[in-house]
């Protein structure tokens, strides 16, 4: 990769890696980090990767990176936790984005980034499969649980979408 299609991909790429980073640690100091840290990581390595696996390159770094600062921090809320935040924080039901942000943060740190790679950056299942190291029916199958518990949470609480 040269200097130039490095610098192309921090400018085509920066963005969407800041918002997957933004929505799957919550913190915006964090994500910033994080992604500073892909880039740092990319330029690093660019003489070793070509300029079309930057992409993919930087989504794994940050996957990863954003799943081990998950599991280095405990994370993983229980139940009781979870239902009196939920309890908490009811929002308007105009609210949308904020019911989403709520029913997303219903569900653990893989399934969460599962839904946030397919539905909200547009990942196809193999580019997903390729960035987790999953494979591509385990992607379909963890996706499909995900939404099946969003869709649980939202109907009941009313939420209807």
């Amino acid at each position: 990769m040269t200097t130039t299609e490095y610098n192309q991909c921090v400018r085509e790429l920066a963005d969407g890696l800041y918002r997957f980073a933004c929505k799957s640690m919550n913190d915006q100091e964090e994500a910033k980090d994080v992604v500073q840290q892909a880039f740092v990581t990319l330029w690093e390595k660019r003489e070793m990767v070509a300029a079309e696996k930057g992409k993919s390159f930087l989504f794994t770094i940050v996957y990863r990176r954003c799943m081990d600062i998950h599991r280095t921090r405990g994370r993983t809320r229980s139940t009781e936790n979870l239902n009196e935040n939920v309890l908490t924080e009811q929002p308007k039901p105009h609210d949308l984005k904020k019911i989403l942000q709520n029913a997303l943060s219903t569900l653990d740190t893989q399934a969460k980034n599962l839904v946030l790679l397919k539905d909200y950056e547009g990942y196809s299942y193999e580019e997903i499969a390729t960035l987790t190291d999953l494979n591509t029916t385990q992607v379909k199958v963890y996706l499909h649980r995900a939404r099946k518990e969003l869709r649980q949470y939202l109907v009941s609480r009313a939420h209807i979408i």
